[in-house]
């Protein structure tokens, strides 16, 4: 058991933070406050090479493991730029793993290099407004017409589909009543998201506004039949393989969000001069740091634990799901600690604690919400009767 990272893990993380740079307090505050798409900061990211980090070789990406991209996302993260930064570039990481590993070769090398080089940008259409986490009732359908499909219906909560020109959704082809399971049924697409048959909203919302949230309504969609990834009616499955790695990120990207929090605090804390002594000398303000110093390391461990299983190919799903709960936990409490070490001073932007606090949410909502992480647990790890 070694804790330490490899020279090459240590130099990912050192080049991302490098990267990063350039982008900083100001640049994050601007597009906090103007909502404009970090364009420099996704184009300095795909000019590094780093959208592939977690792609084959074969197809012009790194070949490294969910481990690497977790220090990358990480990385990103705490260097300030939060949520908004990290989910610039989140779904292409992550998100075209159904494709990875169940595409075929043809689709492998007609898909990912254009991802990689930015080419093309990808969204995610799952959710749904009447169904959220209960993936199993989603409406959108797909229709066999001719050679291909045509998809309609409706997904919500689709980031970055304003500049989108690709979407990998998760359809219905046959209706759930005439399948022997809920979870059968399903498939999944990678296609072009055409704005001829497909009308983008944007969702204005809480936090990350430079990372737009969208609802996506389809009419007529027409996707070609080498579109469809794997099996027809095998989506579902096809998505669960890629929904620990995703956890693993989100986590990830908690810790880092929280640990630029927690930075900001403690240097105020010790700069902060109030009754003739720093704030930092009071145990009220010192003793919550310290907490949160130690639950947002202890977090970090479980995401790099989940990471490591499944670079190895071994199931990781309680451990995924474990990283997910603890980062975001600790990484809002980090937070709003952070704002109250500020006193009235992290009410106010220009200190950045109120932009991370606001970020936070996220964590703790996306993709799936604490409630069921902890239902997963006593479900699957301790055996406990489903309650729900």
């Amino acid at each position: 058991m070694d804790f330490v990272l490899t020279q090459e893990q240590a130099a990912v993380r050192r080049a991302i933070e490098t990267l990063c740079v350039p982008f900083d307090d100001a640049y994050w505050l601007a597009r906090d406050t103007d909502a404009q798409f970090p364009e420099e900061f996704v184009r300095a990211v795909i000019g590094g090479g780093w959208l592939g980090i977690a792609m084959p070789e074969e197809v012009g990406g790194a070949g490294l493991g969910v481990t690497e991209a977790a220090l990358m996302m990480h990385a990103i993260s705490r260097s300030g730029a939060g949520f908004s930064g990290a989910s610039s570039v989140h779904m292409n990481i992550f998100g075209l793993n159904p494709v990875v590993v169940f595409g075929t070769r043809e689709q492998r090398a007609r898909i990912l290099p254009r991802i990689i080089s930015g080419e093309d940008r990808a969204c995610f259409g799952v959710t749904e407004p009447d169904a959220g986490l209960n993936t199993t009732a989603i409406k959108t359908r797909a229709e066999r017409v001719g050679n291909g499909y045509v998809i309609n219906g409706k997904k919500v909560w689709t980031s970055t589909a304003q500049s989108a020109s690709k979407i990998l959704i998760l359809v219905r082809t046959t209706p759930r009543e005439q399948c022997a399971k809920p979870t059968l049924g399903l498939s999944l697409f990678y296609t072009d998201l055409d704005r001829r048959y497909c009308d983008v909203r944007e969702i204005h919302k809480m936090g990350r506004a430079s990372v737009d949230s969208n609802e996506v309504f389809i009419d007529g969609l027409p996707v070609p039949e080498e579109d469809l990834i794997g099996e027809e009616g095998r989506g579902f499955e096809y998505l669960l393989h890629g929904l620990n790695p995703e956890r693993v990120l989100i986590a990830a990207e908690c810790v880092g969000l929280g640990q630029a929090a927690l930075a900001k605090a403690a240097h105020y804390a010790g700069e902060r001069v109030v009754f003739d002594r720093p704030i930092g000398k009071n145990q009220a303000i010192q003793h919550p740091l310290a907490l949160d110093w130690m639950q947002l390391e202890a977090a970090f461990l479980m995401v790099l634990k989940a990471a490591s299983l499944y670079d190895r190919g071994e199931p990781c799903g309680a451990e995924a799901n474990a990283a997910k709960y603890l980062a975001a936990e600790a990484g809002f409490t980090a937070c709003q600690n952070a704002v109250l070490t500020h006193g009235g001073f992290g009410y106010a932007k220009e200190f950045h604690v109120e932009r991370y606090l606001r970020e936070s949410m996220l964590g703790r909502i996306a993709p799936v919400s604490p409630h069921m992480i902890l239902n997963f647990i006593g479900e699957r790890v301790l055996g406990l009767p489903k309650s729900y």
